[in-house]
């Protein structure tokens, strides 16, 4: 797989029928290994390892509903009343994170309304803030810890 820019943690990986797959400490289960969930694999480990944020309050993979239409967060990092409050979307490190992707977790955001947009394909990382009184979002410098939130 890829070097990411991201820091390294103790990989799980095994085989099933040919197939290799990735532990998802999140899900408590093997998932097939993409590049994409190399990602966010090794994000998720990043955000608990070296932000703070508390494993409980991340989950991978959440559906939403919008009329008849299903979308898929890849993650969403929940406040301690378990309202959404940071949607989080991995892209394969060969993907650019381009406008169609900050669209996409907009998209997104207009059901759950958060506080942060974060986007990341393992080479670069953007997180935004969102101003609701002002209609506008405000890049960081960083990821935030946890606490800062």
């Amino acid at each position: 797989m890829f070097r990411l820019n991201l820091p390294q943690y103790e990989i799980k990986i095994s085989e099933k029928a040919g197939k290799r797959m990735i532990f998802d400490f999140l899900r408590r289960k093997y998932v097939a290994l993409t590049p994409e969930e190399w990602v966010r694999q090794h994000f998720v480990h990043y955000l608990v390892e070296h932000k703070g944020y508390p494993k409980g309050l991340l989950g991978n993979e959440i559906e939403l509903q919008i009329g008849s239409k299903r979308l898929r967060c890849d993650s969403i990092l929940y406040n301690k009343v378990a309202q959404p409050q940071m949607i989080i979307e991995y892209k394969a490190p060969t993907i650019p994170l381009q406008q169609k992707v900050f669209d996409q977790i907009s998209a997104y955001n207009l059901i759950l309304k958060v506080d942060y947009l974060l986007i990341s394909n393992g080479m670069q990382h953007y997180c935004c803030k969102m101003d609701y009184t002002n209609q506008k979002y405000l890049f960081l410098e960083d990821i935030p810890d946890y606490e800062k939130l």
